[in-house]
């Protein structure tokens, strides 16, 4: 059976893989927004660059990462923080393109959380050997409302946890196009990603980006 999904587009139902309470795999779900979401990164990146933060410990993060929209996630000696500046330009955040903000309302809702708004987004870059430990997203204001991460690129298996850091962990694969939603009673659980396989994707090479939309206001 086909059918039309939330951006008009006519294609084959996706998948809905719960991962548990407030958490869902929505498969393939960018799919119909690739070509503007390709578009939307490169136009991101060309105003404010991949960059490699610093831990407030002095470390250096093997992903390389961006903003998008009013707030900007950023991290260095002085800790953990949204900010609307850029600190390496002085300048305002690129502002969200549209195709990631129809994407990102529309897997919210999808997942249960409607009027779901992002004021920022987190642009990852992965590439073979790259990997995110485990850890909770707790700089946001209200910590019920979703997370919307979107992978493109070469695969990923993403780690979801519990609510404690030594709770059993979900090895999730995750492939060009896939949404994971997860908030309200999910929204503190553990989560990271395992150190990237070489591999190869026809628009993005041996990267993976990953955008993580968040209301952090």
């Amino acid at each position: 059976m086909i059918t039309t999904d939330l951006f008009g587009a006519s294609q084959a139902p996706r998948r809905d893989e719960p991962l548990g309470d407030g958490a869902v795999v929505l498969r393939g779900f960018a799919l119909a927004e690739e070509s503007a979401l390709l578009q939307a990164v490169s136009a991101i990146v060309a105003q404010a660059p991949f960059r490699h933060l610093v831990t407030p410990g002095g470390l250096r993060m093997s992903v390389a990462m961006t903003n998008a929209g009013p707030r900007g996630w950023v991290s260095d000696r002085r800790g953990y923080r949204y900010d609307p500046i850029d600190p390496d330009s002085g300048q305002p955040w690129p502002p969200l393109p549209p195709a990631c903000m129809r994407l990102a309302v529309a897997a919210a809702a999808r997942a249960g959380f409607p009027g779901f708004v992002p004021d920022a987004c987190l642009l990852n870059r992965y590439e073979p050997g790259t990997r995110l430990s485990l850890h909770q997203d707790r700089d946001e204001r209200d910590l019920g409302l979703p997370i919307v991460s979107v992978s493109l690129g070469i695969p990923a298996v993403f780690l979801f946890g519990g609510l404690r850091r030594t709770d059993p962990v979900q090895r999730v694969p995750l492939t060009h196009g896939d949404v994971v939603v997860w908030g309200g009673a999910a929204r503190l659980r553990f989560h990271g990603v395992l150190p990237l396989k070489p591999n190869h994707h026809a628009a993005l090479g041996e990267c993976r980006i990953n955008l993580s939309f968040r209301r952090a206001g």
